[in-house]
């Protein structure tokens, strides 16, 4: 969640580090710091409650330079944003940068407490630095302080440490956590997302579990914990090089990054759908070089994901169920990772997640895997960042291929999947004797999916308009029947993200078991209305609506027949084929968002109180 931002080189970092942390702000955060090593013995810091924008304006009138730095965007957990519970934290000659949540800081605080030293924050971090600083005492080296400290630290964990008395070197520890470590030319560097480093490098180390990096000007050493040995050894971690674009390009022509991320789904979905389609169906090995064997032995999924990748799930599991006749269960990863789960055999974990990074959904892989050739026969992940921790501990993996979104709110990370969820559908249909005459239609119509949301997007301008009348409500109910329920429940998440305003998804068929109560002229009803089988019902739920006042805006398809009355406006979808309806619709939902929350003046990108990439618990 919070950003990390590390660096040792042969020049002044601050620039570096600075750079990192704008590159971080979509990750969301309410504080930023740096501190920097200016000479031997000479450690100074510098933070501030509010954007990097703050951090700078203070930094342009009292300045800092230094070849050794860290630096930190903080996403409060504990502790209120403030400028003294802002990173880094210092113990005398130690900086110390911190994502994640260390589970067991009352404990070590009343220790350190009694040891005479002095806490200035209400954070767990400023645990880790006293601990350090404690260790290093006792060892003399940086490293081994480092080590013997993470060794008392329960939770998770990524860390940035400095030595003010040894500059020249960064450490750092990774448990739980993302870190990365950045190749450069003129020096290496840490960073909790290779996105902050990509003004400098392109090639990364990922770091394990477990693992401590010690980086220098001119090199780095990895080492790893040997559970068999009980002691660490250097570790060898392949560089791999950052195959994305660089997102700091800007925004181009659109006001948000959300906008243009909306507007990047054609390409994005194609993106997705390249190298993976035969003639008439779905290439298998795009999975993996173990796919078939696996998917072939699958006879149930348990889908595990968090926000809008459950609900990119939960629309999978209409398409899975029908197309290839799999039972198919969709959890929330924070609830299925602390109950009993009972996995029949043949049972394939498949997690979702933008990030790969994601806390509770990699905390349900492994619980899995630990389980793993009793009841699961393996693990596929759905992802968008290859070196990512979900993509390396799963048997398979299916890249999205959306490319960087800095938007906190979801889009092109959310059809992206929807996308790599049906080439999953079909798949499995192909190696369970589905129907190949119906692969071969689905395969065609993806071809063309790109198509059909180039043209939901020339809906904005209506949209935009519409969405001044709704910028005024409190509430808003989202409607929906079958695989267009997910939809409308992405709908309400996207509407209170960004705008504030309340907003819940109801499937329309459960109108008279208790939400027809709130229906008056003061809820607006958002519905979706696509040629399905359940039309027809949806629209005697819309007369119910209607019947009680209700002001209704129903996104609908042309043949629908549904037209624009007193209290109804109708906007017309492109046409499409029931089983892509949900991707189409979504587009609409999104833009419908972003306007209201255009109208009421929120920060669309990076909106109050959300993280982009969710770490911690």
């Amino acid at each position: 969640m919070c950003g990390i931002v590390a660096a040792v080189g042969s020049d002044d970092v601050l620039p570096i580090l600075l750079d990192g942390l704008k590159r971080l702000e979509y990750r969301g955060y309410d504080s930023a710091g740096v501190a920097l090593v200016e000479a031997p013995g000479r450690l100074r810091r510098a933070r501030e409650v509010g954007k990097v924008a703050a951090l700078e304006r203070r930094l342009s009138t009292a300045p800092l330079k230094g070849l050794t730095g860290v630096a930190h965007t903080r996403w409060a957990t504990h502790g209120q944003p403030s400028q003294d519970n802002a990173h880094p934290h210092v113990s005398g000659r130690i900086a110390v940068v911190h994502n994640g949540i260390i589970e067991n800081h009352h404990a070590l605080k009343r220790e350190l407490i009694a040891e005479g030293y002095t806490f200035t924050s209400d954070t767990d971090t400023e645990v880790v630095a006293h601990l350090i600083e404690r260790e290093l005492h006792r060892h003399g080296d940086l490293l081994g302080a480092v080590d013997a400290a993470v060794a008392r630290l329960e939770g998770a964990y990524a860390l940035g440490v400095i030595d003010a008395d040894r500059p020249g070197r960064v450490i750092g520890a990774r448990h739980g956590s993302p870190l990365v470590v950045g190749i450069g030319e003129e020096g290496y560097y840490l960073g909790s997302d290779p996105l902050a480093l990509l003004s400098v490098t392109d090639r990364f180390l990922y770091l394990e579990d477990g693992d401590l990096v010690e980086a220098t000007r001119t090199g780095c050493v990895v080492h790893e914990w040997d559970e068999r040995g009980g002691k660490r050894s250097p570790a060898v971690r392949e560089p791999m090089r950052y195959e994305h674009d660089d997102p700091s390009v800007g925004k181009d022509e659109f006001a948000h990054y959300m906008l243009k991320e909306i507007y990047e789904q054609p390409v994005a979905v194609a993106n997705a759908l390249e190298g993976r389609l035969g003639s008439d169906q779905v290439l298998i090995e795009a999975f993996g070089p173990r796919a078939g064997q696996l998917l072939g032995d699958t006879r149930q999924i348990h889908l595990v994901a968090c926000g809008t990748s459950y609900h990119a799930g939960l629309v999978a599991r209409y398409w899975i169920e029908e197309l290839a006749g799999i039972p198919c269960q969709v959890e929330v990863a924070s609830e299925y990772r602390y109950r009993d789960v009972v996995a029949p055999p043949g049972t394939l974990l498949l997690t979702l997640s933008q990030s790969g990074e994601t806390a509770d959904t990699l905390a349900a892989l492994r619980h899995a895997r630990a389980r793993q050739g009793q009841t699961y026969v393996g693990a596929l992940s759905i992802c968008n960042v290859p070196g990512s921790s979900l993509v390396r501990e799963s048997d398979l993996s299916l890249m999205t291929h959306a490319g960087p979104e800095i938007g906190v709110a979801s889009t092109k990370a959310f059809t992206t999947q929807l996308t790599a969820l049906m080439l999953l559908a079909l798949a499995l249909r192909q190696l369970h004797g589905g129907d190949g005459e119906l692969t071969a239609r689905l395969v065609h119509r993806l071809r063309y999916l790109p198509t059909l949301l180039g043209d939901a997007l020339k809906l904005d301008a209506d949209i935009a308009r519409l969405a001044q009348r709704f910028s005024g409500y409190r509430h808003t109910l989202f409607l929906g029947r079958g695989a267009q329920m997910p939809i409308a429940q992405e709908g309400a998440l996207k509407l209170k993200e960004i705008s504030y305003i309340h907003a819940e998804a109801y499937a329309a068929g459960e109108l008279k078991h208790g939400p027809l109560a709130l229906i008056d002229a003061s809820m607006p009803v958002v519905a979706l209305a696509p040629m399905d089988g359940l039309l027809d019902k949806l629209k005697s739920n819309l007369q119910e609506v209607r019947a009680r006042g209700g002001r209704l805006l129903v996104f609908a398809d042309p043949e629908s027949g549904l037209e624009a009355a007193d209290g109804m406006t109708v906007v017309n979808v492109p046409a499409c084929c029931r089983f892509l309806a949900p991707l189409v619709y979504t587009l609409p939902l999104q833009l419908l968002a972003y306007h209201v929350a255009v109208a009421r003046s929120t920060d669309v990108d990076q909106p109050r109180n959300l993280a982009k990439s969710v770490t911690v618990e």
